[in-house]
């Protein structure tokens, strides 16, 4: 299945957070809290202001990003869990 956000919209796949910790300790499924860590999948073409010209969106595809905890509505697609959000929920663009 193929998507494409309209407006401001921004669609992420989480990234996987690590199942031990630092001292070696491993975190069972029950205690992890969900990533607020993901990678950018696809952007939609910005949104319209007052005149109606489109502002482009600051993330475009390939962005590894740190969004709010509870930002967007989940969803799967071929069995994969994503987000799609506004881009004023994602927080920072992870540079590398």
């Amino acid at each position: 299945m193929k998507l494409k956000p309209l407006n401001d919209r921004v669609l992420v796949k989480r990234l996987e957070m690590e199942e031990k910790t630092a001292g070696g300790i491993i975190i069972p499924d029950s205690a992890k809290e969900k990533p607020m860590k993901g990678k950018v999948v696809a952007a939609g073409p910005g949104k319209l202001d007052d005149s109606g010209k489109r502002t482009p969106l600051n993330v475009k595809a390939g962005d590894t990003v740190l969004f709010a905890k509870y930002a967007g509505t989940e969803f799967k697609i071929d069995g994969t869990e994503h987000l799609i959000m506004r881009e004023e929920d994602i927080l920072a663009i992870i540079e590398k």
